[in-house]
């Protein structure tokens, strides 16, 4: 906490770990929570750059994210972007959850 994004990013690499064992890719996803203040777009972006097990990492830190702040803050721009993905098909999952 407190740290620039930057630093905070290594000391989470240098740590934590960001292996696909459990005991790295759990604390490493809630760090990366922390430090994207609770934000699931840069908690994705900032789990891509890691290094490691970065999908599990981000589907972890960027779901939790999601789950408190909901689809409408993420960058619509960017998600108007994605390629095979239907956003209702998401939309009525995330509303079924």
């Amino acid at each position: 906490r407190g740290k620039p994004e930057k630093e905070a990013v290594g000391l989470i690499v240098d740590l934590i770990g960001t292996g696909v064992a459990s005991q790295e890719s759990v604390p490493a996803a809630f760090a990366v929570l922390e430090v994207a203040e609770g934000d699931a777009w840069r908690a994705a972006v900032i789990s891509a750059n890691l290094g490691g097990d970065t999908d599990t990492i981000g589907a972890i830190a960027a779901g939790m994210a999601g789950a408190c702040s909901g689809l409408s803050r993420l960058p619509q721009d960017r998600i108007a972007k994605l390629h095979g993905i239907d956003l209702a098909e998401v939309r009525a999952l995330a509303a079924d959850l």
